[in-house]
């Protein structure tokens, strides 16, 4: 936009000063033109002498005027027309240099309303407002319906966020009593065979109601924008949750494979630990036995990685991009309530996404997937 003021104002001037050109050499030409009185006057002094009208001197002083009044008027017109030329485009360059410069200046409150609305849309900290003061203006109006759709966007996440925590909290309640009265209706003496199979249902019924619960949770305090970046080690993370994963990685008979650099980055180190859990997890869960994960850490210039990778089912490549949707799970596979809720990625979205971060997902050749999360680095200081 700056530019194209500065171009127009280089534009216009270039054809205000073009015309007022034109209408110079007229004028210019039109002075230069011979006037009837002037050309025979009654006597005419020469530096030779002084001739009457008629003599032989006389004429040809005006033959000798004849010929050298074309040759100043053409030279004159010319001379106008190249110097006023030049003017008319330094005078372009000028106005194109005062255009840029007075653009900055009108453009300068845009500039600030433009890094404010990206700061805002960076950092998901909808509480920040443009603030702008000004004239009453259009751009001070523009500001103002901004702050306003800000200002209802917030309430509205907020709302959102309240209601899913409050549903959650008020599930969580009930869920536990249920819990709780079948856990002691199977371990009664006297139940049957029956009662304790319909009882061992109901409660891994009862524990995927309570993984959801607890996603549900973990996805709306991920959401948040992390204001509170404190330093930490991602591969120390990482290193705590294979600890914690190795006794279902036995169980299912999955060897997994650790190669963990340093990786100093920054936020929550609790929500980051739920990011790699889950990862770990999906990894594990959705192996075959005697599968395979492999979980490496690493610090690339300004950005640190964490990379899972399993082996499993080939992974059609269209379906990489819905992988990261809440309850959307591979193969159609909802009825498997042992594997988890289906909020697993997004909770890992989500979460990378409020540290500045990016999560890629890629199929690999051999079946399973390749899942790599880059977080900023943070150098000790």
């Amino acid at each position: 936009m700056r530019f194209r003021f500065a171009l127009a104002c280089a534009v216009v001037f270039a054809l205000v000063g073009a015309l007022l050109l034109a209408g110079l050499l007229l004028v210019v030409r039109q002075s230069l033109e011979p006037r009837s009185g002037l050309l025979t006057p009654e006597y005419m002094d020469l530096p030779s002498g002084h001739y009457r009208r008629g003599t032989l001197g006389y004429v040809l002083a005006q033959e000798r005027v004849a010929e050298v009044r074309p040759v100043y008027q053409r030279d004159t017109i010319a001379n106008v027309r190249d110097l006023g030329a030049l003017g008319v485009l330094a005078g372009a360059g000028l106005a194109f240099a005062a255009g840029w410069r007075a653009a900055g200046w009108v453009l300068r409150p845009v500039g600030n309303v433009t890094a404010t609305a990206r700061r805002v849309a960076q950092s998901h900290d909808l509480t920040e407002r443009i603030g702008y003061e000004g004239p009453r203006d259009e751009l001070k109006e523009l500001t103002e319906i901004f702050d306003t759709m800000l200002g209802r966007l917030a309430r509205s996440f907020d709302g959102q966020r309240r209601f899913v925590a409050n549903a959650s909290h008020e599930l969580r309640t009930p869920l536990t009593i249920n819990r709780t009265l079948v856990d002691v209706a199977v371990r009664r003496p006297d139940a049957t065979d029956d009662v304790k199979r319909l009882g061992e249902s109901l409660l891994l019924v009862n524990a995927r109601h309570e993984r959801l619960i607890d996603g549900l949770l973990a996805l709306t305090e991920g959401e948040r924008a992390v204001l509170d970046r404190r330093p930490f080690d991602l591969s120390d993370v990482a290193e705590h949750v294979l600890d914690q994963a190795a006794e279902e990685a036995a169980e299912r008979e999955v060897t997994m494979h650790r190669l963990l650099d340093t990786a100093p980055t920054a936020g929550e180190a609790v929500l980051v630990e739920r990011l790699v859990q889950n990862l770990v997890e999906n990894a594990v869960r959705h192996n075959h036995a005697k599968g395979e994960v492999w979980v490496t850490t690493r610090q690339r210039a300004d950005r640190v990685e964490l990379v899972v990778a399993n082996t499993g089912l080939q992974v059609p490549s269209y379906e990489i991009e819905t992988i990261f949707e809440p309850f959307r799970r591979l193969h159609g596979d909802r009825l498997r309530s042992e594997r988890g809720s289906g909020l697993g990625l997004s909770i890992v979205r989500v979460i990378t996404e409020a540290h500045g971060g990016t999560v890629i997902a890629r199929p690999r050749e051999e079946g399973g997937l390749t899942i790599t999360v880059e977080l900023p680095v943070q150098e000790a200081g």
